[in-house]
């Protein structure tokens, strides 16, 4: 922003009255609820007020303006700042959600959830995800900005904010989104540290005694120190410094006071969690000058400051808009593009080259066909972006000759593996390392950013680094899509620390997320069409092994994978339904043949996603395993927990209920079952024969 420094001398009886607003706002409001964490309200309101006045550029009676600045509350045990500031400044949260705070149906639960109340950007608790969701806010303001921004006309031009707090800082994915940060030179990523030093079990000095600034600068990041978290102007300075660093990330280290304005619980640990109590809000208000009546006190004052918010607001957003039409005179396919990108919306055509697969006995990894299907999409659809955690030749998940995203003086000449297309903020293929938890962090932001689709990839029995992740996505909905291969014992010699098989189980068990483990390579086409429509998050559970690949001629269509579960093939009156995912419906293909040798009929029902299966009509369901017919017999190279949903209380799993071995796959199949024979043994003992 190119605006003067305010002239503080004026103003500061009113800036005070304001941040003291937004600190019993929070106090009320926490005592009302007899829970919550006073302390960093209290204590961050300063740089808060500071941030949200003077530099955060937003409209609050259009919260979702593409070209806002974000915020993020990383500390999301401090809620109450958020909710008083989203009152304050007219969003549409009244005082009477505020005094509803974490109570049931309430738009102002404990910890800030996105949907929840217009202005939280991201759904933030668990320490250190908020820090990560930042990093992909700003990868994708990145993206957009370099691949739509042209001379003279920045559609794509914001920052991204948050406030972080120590147990951030400590939390491992804060460490891995810090390094990639500083690495991808995202200078228009602009934290606040609350730097109190005090945590939930005491100060943290008992465990945290590195040197962060020194930390943070050695990953890239201007840090910059406020010492005296109450100076309004030396807040401000270092907001402005950082704006005014382009290259690097800000760090800027605000030494604040945990509680402040309680006189007898500041600077403690009793302030973190849990309310002031009755008369430490007496002394609170007494001590910092504050009307002990009513509770939920807004001055006149402070309110018509705050909501001079919406006149700015909806002046920078009309600004904005002139800027883009005029634009859209200059660029009218570019500004389609946007907004059909801005508004989630597919280009059509976006399917047209989706390859088919035809018959192979000796088969084809569905890795490899994801990676062919991937290659196939990418290019029809603009703002699909993504990458893996140092697996692409693994995982199959490199986008030819879509470029690297990198800095645009990143050095071409040492850099290994490129895909084509060189390197820039307009590359497609993100470079994530060693960083799985951050890396699903990452997508998330990504994805709550808006215009892109993003995707990561890393092997399966890593999904548990990205577990938090994951559940955070199918908590807010978003549209991230997770790529999982070397999906099961099939992975053979690297042995059980990289095979999974509690996994399926662990993802399935989260609600929200659509989990797709397919049988073929006709099935993972159809697969990723279905985790690009989604509107929430997909998981793709593919092979490191090859599986055959089906001839559809004589089997049904793949597109039964859009409804979980469907006949893949039957027979007259079937004895047994024979049911699999994955590299396991070869081998109940195989399994009918010999049973129908028997004089058994079985049908075979491939189950790649029982997500998709539970979401269809009830007569769906029942015509596809009908009710009446009681052996059924799944098979799938993973833990056998959930499949008697399926199978009954009457019916068998074959599965692998223990960690698995080094050796090469067939033989860990053979050993553990996984065969023809013993699924037609299991199969024959079902029928009584």
């Amino acid at each position: 922003m190119t605006t003067q420094p305010p002239d503080y001398s004026t103003t500061r009886q009113l800036d005070q009255l304001c941040i003291n607003t937004i600190r019993f706002l929070a106090v009320d409001a926490i005592q009302k609820a007899n829970s919550g964490h006073p302390g960093l309200p209290m204590g961050a309101a300063p740089m808060a007020y500071v941030l949200w006045t003077r530099h955060l550029k937003h409209n609050p009676t259009n919260p979702q303006w593409s070209n806002r600045d974000r915020f993020v509350l990383s500390g999301g045990h401090g809620s109450m700042l958020l909710y008083a500031l989203l009152h304050l400044t007219g969003y549409d949260v009244s005082l009477d959600d505020i005094k509803q705070f974490r109570q049931w149906g309430s738009r102002t639960p404990g910890h800030p959830e996105r949907g929840v109340a217009p202005g939280v950007e991201t759904t933030t608790g668990p320490l250190g995800q908020g820090f990560g969701n930042g990093v992909g806010m700003a990868i994708a303001e990145k993206f957009l900005a370099a691949r739509y921004n042209r001379p003279g006309f920045d559609i794509v031009n914001h920052y991204t904010y948050a406030i972080v707090s120590d147990g951030d800082l400590m939390e491992g994915v804060s460490h891995e989104a810090a390094s990639l940060a500083g690495h991808l030179k995202l200078g228009k990523l602009i934290y606040l540290y609350d730097d109190n030093r005090i945590s939930l079990a005491g100060t943290t000095s008992l465990s945290f005694t590195e040197d962060r600034a020194k930390r943070f600068e050695a990953y890239g990041w201007q840090t910059i120190a406020v010492e005296d978290g109450n100076d309004l102007a030396a807040i401000d300075g270092a907001i402005r410094a950082a704006q005014a660093e382009t290259e690097r990330p800000s760090l800027i280290l605000v030494r604040t006071i945990i509680g402040y304005g309680a006189p007898h619980k500041q600077n403690t640990f009793q302030v973190h969690g849990a309310p002031l109590g009755a008369d430490e809000v007496k002394a609170a208000k007494e001590h910092l000058g504050w009307q002990l009546e009513p509770t939920f006190h807004v001055p006149a004052d402070a309110l018509a400051h705050f909501r001079a918010a919406l006149d700015s607001g909806k002046q920078a957003e009309a600004e904005w808009n002139a800027r883009f039409a005029a634009y859209a005179q200059a660029y009218p396919d570019l500004a389609r593009e946007f907004e059909q990108v801005m508004r989630g919306d597919l280009p059509p055509g976006w399917d047209a080259d989706i390859p088919t697969f035809p018959p192979d006995a000796k088969g084809l990894a569905t890795r490899a066909a994801g990676g062919k299907v991937l290659n196939a999409l990418a290019p029809k659809i603009p703002t699909l972006i993504g990458g893996s955690a140092d697996l692409n030749p693994s995982t199959n998940t490199a986008m030819k000759g879509l470029g690297d995203f990198e800095p645009p003086q990143f050095d071409v000449q040492s850099a290994q593996g490129l895909v084509g297309g060189g390197t820039s903020y307009a590359g497609r293929n993100l470079h994530l390392g060693v960083r799985e938890h951050a890396m699903g962090a990452l997508a998330n932001g990504m994805a709550a950013h808006g215009g892109v689709i993003p995707f990561t990839a890393t092997f399966f029995t890593f999904s548990d680094y990205m577990r938090p992740t994951i559940r955070l996505a199918a908590m807010m909905g978003l549209h991230v899509i997770y790529v999982f291969t070397h999906d099961s014992v099939g992975v053979g010699e690297d042995g059980p620390t990289h095979q999974p098989v509690e996994q399926l189980a662990a993802l399935r068990a989260i609600p929200h997320l659509v989990v797709i483990r397919p049988g073929d390579a006709n099935e993972v086409a159809v697969a990723w069409r279905v985790a690009i429509e989604a509107r929430g998050p997909v998981a793709l559970i593919l092979t490191r092994q090859n599986v055959a690949v089906i001839d559809r001629a004589q089997y049904a269509s793949a597109e039964g994978l859009r409804r979980g579960a469907y006949i893949l093939a039957d027979a007259p009156n079937p004895a047994v339904i024979l049911i699999a995912s994955g590299s396991e419906v070869p081998l109940v293909i195989g399994a009918q043949k010999k049973l129908a040798e028997q004089g058994i009929a079985a049908r075979i029902v491939s189950m790649p996603s029982w997500e998709l299966f539970d979401a269809q009509p009830q007569e769906y369901r029942d015509a596809v395993l009908p009710p009446t017919r009681r052996a059924r017999l799944a098979v799938e190279a993973g833990v056998t927990q959930g499949w008697h949903k399926y199978v009954g209380s009457d019916g068998d799993v074959i599965g692998v209920d223990r960690f698995g071995a080094s050796a090469p796959f067939g033989v860990i199949f053979d050993q553990f079952g996984l065969t023809v024979d013993n699924v037609v043994a299991r199969a024959s003992k079902l029928v009584g024969k």
